[in-house]
């Protein structure tokens, strides 16, 4: 739309054509939402194929796992200076482009290195969605409709990763039909293109994301920013009546004159990121952020199957109780976007962390009544490591039956045909460990260790992995197993308790942080510094969560999935108490006024 004449004339616009053009954007911004659920939860329902085929060590999946998150740090490094630099739109038709190329790389991928890649890339799409689209919907949006505007971004995100997951039980279906017909090679030939397909899938949302983003307007506060008042005033008009539109005009002339008056005045040093006024929405963002990803949730979601299987559920159960936890997560996405508006941020982020830390709790405490009936077996497996210091263990029923034969009775309670087991081993300095593997698992690939899967090939990489380490010593040096241990498969009883107590997380979650994180973080940052504050505040989270995910398997291995959950709900207290007594309510106010709050805060 063009605007001629006076910055105070528009070309009418009838209110069905706003009407139909604010659905379109929110269906635009929330198709950036399916694309960054999609990213998170995709691995989800291909992680027990790829890691039944690749043959890559526990170590080696949290990475790929991980790569996304590290990509999003990546990204939203970039994300705010590029979405200053370039606009809002064409950042999202950016981020777009980038999930597309990285679906063909991960499919066609054979080897660590090239998917590893791919999902790398997947994350920079990701990050880059994190930041641009809720901060494009913030500046987009009125203060009436933002915070359900911005739910629409969550809630759409729920619904990628619920896709994810009945992609994901599709495929178990398909696996447990092919291991009907007992054909070992098959299985394994039909996991590994399972897998594949699974991200294929994916490809569509990517293509329609892109569309959409060339058909929105460009955002009215960075237009105006850019000296662009009447294209400002057009993109406005587009979505708002004449009257509002002026109205918020006239908000950013004043803040750009504010601003004007303190520059004037010889205060623009002072207009740094870490002004006063500027520095408490700052970190109350990025405490948010960091509290948001602490609470477990990508981990939780993305290694979901794994702790069902765990907890003592079939393949097919847990591939369903991924798509139940997935669902849950997109249904009360719904309940927290029609209260956000009513019931404000901060009273359902009291109530969604208080309900996630009784959850985290609970599985917790479920997991650790399990894991103090295990046992250590690893004398007996030092002892038939060969002389080329290497092992290559098939655990079968039998092999579980020879384990606990040696344990002198300590391991009666765990029955050979259901049990577990996972090994942490070291090579001089570096220590790894293996995910768990189950003796009812016909299929299963056995558990190889091996110095390659330990120690670093360089030593940047060793540095990262144990700065005080001697790559040198550990190159040569021999295998030693600190800890093997068997553990009682639970019945699916426990499974099923565990799942419940992962629903209610996932609920409480949902309808608290899901919906209004996103409002936090866009609605906290001042105009002067949102984009490049969104940025830092996702740097800090994606850290965080990129941290978890690749600690995850290799911390479960060595302390239980009781200490993961035990940890999650010591952060998840930090975020009630940070929402109790930190956070103010921002529903109904406009972005001026909330930063107006900040500026009389920063004034005391």
């Amino acid at each position: 739309m063009t605007i001629s004449g006076s910055t105070h004339f528009a070309p009418p616009v009838n209110s069905s054509e706003k009407h139909g053009y604010n659905l379109f954007l929110l269906l635009v911004a929330g198709l950036g939402g399916l694309l960054y659920g999609i990213d998170v939860g995709i691995i989800g329902g291909a992680l027990p194929y790829l890691e039944a085929t690749s043959h890559l060590t526990a170590a080696q999946l949290s990475v790929i796992v991980a790569a996304v998150l590290l990509g999003s740090v990546i990204s939203t490094l970039f994300a705010g200076i590029l979405a200053d630099w370039m606009g809002r739109r064409p950042l999202m038709v950016l981020s777009g482009l980038t999930f597309i190329v990285s679906i063909p790389v991960i499919a066609l991928s054979h080897g660590y290195t090239p998917l590893f890649f791919g999902r790398l890339l997947q994350g920079i799409s990701g990050g880059l969605i994190g930041v641009v689209v809720p901060l494009y919907l913030a500046e987009c949006l009125s203060a009436s409709s933002r915070g359900k505007g911005t739910g629409v971004f969550q809630w759409l995100l729920t619904l990628g990763i619920v896709v994810a997951a009945l992609v994901g039980i599709y495929f178990s279906y398909r696996v447990e039909a092919v291991a009907q017909a007992g054909d070992a090679a098959a299985l394994f030939a039909f996991k590994d293109q399972a897998w594949r397909r699974i991200f294929w899938v994916s490809l569509p949302p990517g293509v329609l994301f892109v569309l959409g983003s060339l058909l929105v307007t460009e955002s009215p506060r960075w237009l105006f920013r850019r000296g662009k008042e009447e294209l400002a005033l057009a993109a406005l008009l587009r979505s708002r009546t004449a009257e509002q539109a002026a109205i918020e005009l006239n908000e950013m002339k004043e803040t750009l004159h504010a601003a004007a008056e303190r520059s004037t005045a010889g205060h623009e040093v002072r207009d740094a990121l870490l002004r006063r006024k500027y520095v408490i929405p700052f970190l109350l963002a990025c405490l948010i952020l960091f509290c948001n990803t602490a609470t477990g949730i990508n981990s939780i979601i993305g290694y979901n199957t794994g702790i069902l299987l765990q907890s003592g559920l079939t393949d097919l159960h847990a591939h369903w109780g991924y798509v139940i936890l997935t669902a849950t997560n997109f249904l009360m996405t719904i309940v927290g976007m029609l209260l956000v508006d009513r019931s404000g941020r901060r009273f359902l982020l009291i109530l969604g962390t208080a309900g996630m830390i009784a959850s985290l709790v609970s599985v917790g405490v479920l997991f650790f009544r399990t894991e103090k009936q295990s046992v250590d077996c690893r004398s007996l497996l030092q002892a038939s490591v060969g002389a080329n210091q290497e092992m290559i263990l098939h655990f079968d029923p039998a092999e579980a039956a020879k384990l606990l034969s040696s344990q002198d009775g300590a391991g009666s309670q765990i029955k050979s045909d259901h049990a577990s087991l996972a090994i942490i081993y070291s090579y001089g300095d570096f220590t790894a460990a293996t995910s768990y593997v189950r003796s009812d698992e016909a299929a299963a690939a056995p558990i190889q260790i091996t110095r390659a899967s330990c120690v670093p090939t360089n030593k940047v990489e060793a540095f990262f992995k144990n700065p005080l380490a001697n790559l040198d010593a550990a190159q040569t040096a021999p295998l030693k197993i600190n800890k093997a241990l068997i553990g009682q498969v639970p019945d699916s009883g426990h499974g099923w308790r565990v799942a419940f107590g992962l629903y209610a997380f996932m609920a409480f979650y949902a309808m608290g942080p899901g919906v209004c994180v996103w409002l936090a973080l866009s609605e906290l940052m001042p105009t002067r510094i949102r984009s490049n504050g969104m940025s830092i505040a996702l740097v800090i989270n994606q850290l965080v969560s990129t941290t978890l995910a690749g600690i995850f398997l290799p911390f479960v291995s060595k302390y239980g999935y009781s200490s993961m959950f035990f940890l999650f709900a010591c952060f998840t207290m930090v975020y009630f108490f940070t929402a109790t007594f930190l956070l103010p309510e921002t529903k109904g106010k406009t972005l001026e006024e909330i930063e107006a709050h900040f500026e009389r805060q920063g004034a005391r």
